[in-house]
């Protein structure tokens, strides 16, 4: 049997440094996250109990709350020790970024929703993902340009319990 030994980083590389505002941006990401999924847990409950209720009211909710708080700009894409592209995941692991990229699947079974809270929940998992490919793709640009802050904003919007509804805003345009 051989045993074949990963590589050990170089000594070389220089240790993270945080960006000039990004402990402000990743808090803020966090209350936004935790909002989310506490309107999440908000919507009513299917008449009948149901898989897709079931991951309404934990799993969804949860992913949310778990990726907006660990968004990590450290986990971003960057050049591993053999010269090959180690793509990023912005701090969000495996599993969030699973419950996430479901949800246009799942929602269609969620027929006792409105469709205000389809196009809603549409927008916090599609913000979400976005917001860690984001930070995994180019975290300077995404904090020192506002743009995480302008996607947390844009997610407090799409869940506010006072929105007078993107799905009415959008018939009033037809």
């Amino acid at each position: 049997m051989t045993i074949a030994y990963l590589p050990l980083p170089a000594d070389d590389v220089p240790p993270y440094e945080p960006w000039v505002g990004e402990p402000e941006v990743l808090a803020e990401a966090a209350v936004a996250g935790r909002r989310a999924a506490a309107w999440i847990r908000s919507l009513p409950a299917p008449p009948a109990p149901r898989p897709v209720g079931t991951w309404l009211a934990g799993a969804l909710p949860d992913g949310v709350e778990a990726a907006m708080g660990s968004l990590d700009p450290a986990q971003c894409d960057r050049m591993g020790p053999d010269g090959r592209l180690v793509e990023g995941n912005g701090g969000v692991d495996a599993g969030a970024t699973s419950t996430l990229t479901v949800a246009p699947c799942v929602l269609s079974d969620a027929d006792w929703l409105t469709p205000d809270q389809h196009i809603r929940l549409m927008a916090v998992a599609s913000i979400t993902t976005g917001i860690a490919r984001l930070l995994a793709d180019d975290p300077g640009t995404a904090i020192l340009h506002g743009l995480a802050a302008r996607m947390c904003a844009t997610l407090d919007h799409a869940t506010r319990p006072d929105h007078p509804g993107l799905a009415t805003q959008f018939e009033h345009t037809l």
